[in-house]
């Protein structure tokens, strides 16, 4: 499974409104829900702040990829939000997040392994401050994909 396939406009926004981190949680999960990502809500958003409890995942330079296995999880998916303003979250660089990635990963074993395969796909791009500042102005979808592709 490569980064490119699960780039979905219907769980992307790139002009959220979210004032702190639960909302821009519970924002992209319900994106994720009313594609069929996500069977339920509350139980994805519980599972990623069970995730959330065993460590960061703001990983700097105003980003955050928080990301939990769950059972309501029905299609791996990889819901992005850019963020109009700035928000607190815990982060390596004690910077608050403008960008998210927020990954629906099903507890299954295939489902883990593409999880890995996406997240580094992620990881090597965001490695790259330029391709950070193109996502942090990305206007439309296909802007934010050339980063990608």
């Amino acid at each position: 499974m490569e980064l490119k396939d699960v780039l979905d406009e219907r769980i992307i926004d790139l002009n959220m409104d979210a004032k702190n981190k639960d909302e821009a949680i519970r924002h992209l999960a319900a994106k994720l829900k009313d594609a069929n990502y996500i069977g339920d809500v509350d139980e994805f958003v519980k599972d990623i702040y069970l995730r959330e409890s065993e460590g960061v995942t703001g990983i700097g330079n105003f980003v955050a990829i928080p990301h939990g296995k769950s059972d309501s999880v029905t299609q791996v998916g990889i819901a992005i939000g850019k963020l109009n303003n700035e928000i607190e979250w815990e982060t390596l660089d004690g910077q608050g997040v403008k960008l998210i990635f927020l990954f629906a990963v099903s507890n299954d074993h295939e489902y883990a392994r593409n999880h890995m395969k996406l997240l580094a796909q992620i990881a090597g791009k965001l490695g790259n401050d330029e391709n950070i500042e193109k996502l942090l102005n990305a206007k439309t979808v296909e802007e934010l994909k050339e980063v990608f592709n």
